[in-house]
């Protein structure tokens, strides 16, 4: 598991497996086997955790391929995963937003528009 601190405190974790302990592990697993349900590539799902003090910023990576599959019709698939990840999170007392990034870009979600 690679970690690495970049401003403003925000600390990114690559999780493209299960990790032990703590809300931000569960989350991952949850959202990685319903990706690659989704997904034709499993070899390419991937998720990186941004950490802040108070929330997390979950980026799920597939292939280029795959994005549409994720996205779904008028972006119904991403909503569905972003309401299972709330309703997770409010179990888990935990923060938790969704980005959906294709080939390095980020398509949507909690952080478009920063970097």
């Amino acid at each position: 598991m690679a970690a690495h601190v970049l401003l403003r405190g925000v600390r990114v974790t690559d999780l493209s497996e299960q990790i032990s302990s703590g809300p931000a592990a569960e989350i991952t697993t949850l959202l990685l086997t319903i990706a690659r349900a989704l997904v034709d590539d499993v070899a390419a799902v991937r998720v990186e955790v941004l950490q802040a003090q108070d929330s997390h910023v979950l980026r799920l990576h597939v292939a280029a391929t795959d994005i549409g599959k994720l996205i779904g019709k008028q972006g119904r698939t991403a909503r569905s995963l972003r309401t299972i990840l709330s309703a997770a999170s409010m179990k888990l007392q935990s923060r938790f937003a969704l980005d959906i990034v294709e080939a390095g870009r980020v398509v949507g979600g909690a952080s478009e528009g920063e970097e």
